[in-house]
């Protein structure tokens, strides 16, 4: 079984509401134009006891996971820390990030300060990530990748990372898709004939996303089916017809 993909969001910023995570939507839109899906995503705050645990739990899983925010050096950044802790291995300095720590202040004229430097403290045995922005590095432990939370940095260091380590993932697994909007439909009734399309077609997924209405907007269903694009054209008309038969009228969905 191939390992899934997961990301972890990291900040107090954002579940306390201060910010609004972008990285989600990015995530998912990165790894969509590779053919591949995000089976997870976990928003954690800034404590260092609850990172670590949740990260014993993920490394153990074997998923591809991608870390966003906590890998700075301020108090309140716990994420490497964390890392280290849930490896049971030390931080150390790694010489490459701190050549690249040491460039990058040079060319803006400022000190190099041991704070500077924490920056480039990965768990024992963590590989680099590039930083496109600033070349201040992310690491990699495994199948985890710890980056930025600053989306103009996170988001090219996960582009690498996929380009770099899982490219013979890529495209392995074509989807298609396809939905209709059946108005006025109730679940339950429609929930044995999607049942059975299931069972019928295996390499299917069946998904219903209901509208409750508004003035504006009919209540309706949006029912379709998500797998091999040789199943979706053949389960998607039985599932017309089922809807059909079962007294419900539709229209085909059109993208917003």
């Amino acid at each position: 079984m191939n390992p899934g993909i997961g990301a972890l969001i990291i900040g107090d910023e954002i579940t306390l509401g201060r910010r609004q995570d972008k990285h989600f939507a990015r995530i998912v839109e990165i790894l969509g134009a590779r053919g591949l899906v995000l089976d997870w995503a976990m928003y954690l705050g800034d404590d260092r006891e609850r990172l670590t645990d949740t990260l014993r739990r993920t490394l153990a899983s074997g998923d591809i996971v991608f870390s966003c925010g906590g890998i700075g050096n301020t108090p309140d950044d716990h994420t490497r820390q964390a890392a280290a802790a849930a490896l049971g291995v030390e931080l150390e300095l790694h010489p490459e990030a701190e050549r690249l720590i040491r460039e990058r202040f040079f060319e803006i004229k400022r000190d190099v300060t041991e704070a500077s430097l924490g920056m480039a403290n990965f768990p024992r045995g963590a590989k680099l990530i590039p930083n496109p922005f600033n070349r201040i590095a992310g690491f990699s432990v495994g199948n985890h990748h710890f980056v930025p939370g600053f989306p103009q940095m996170a988001w090219p260091m996960v582009e690498w990372v996929l380009d770099t380590y899982y490219a013979d993932r890529f495209n392995r697994k074509p989807s298609a898709d396809d939905a209709v909007l059946v108005w006025d439909g109730i679940e339950s009734v429609l929930t044995p004939m999607m049942r059975r399309i299931e069972a019928d077609y295996p390499e299917i997924k069946v998904f219903s996303l209901p509208t409750l209405g508004s003035p504006d907007v009919r209540r309706h269903i949006e029912l379709g089916v998500r797998g091999t694009p040789e199943q979706v054209p053949l389960a998607m008309a039985e599932m017309r017809q089922e809807v059909i038969a079962l007294g419900y009228h539709f229209d085909a969905k059109t993208e917003s």
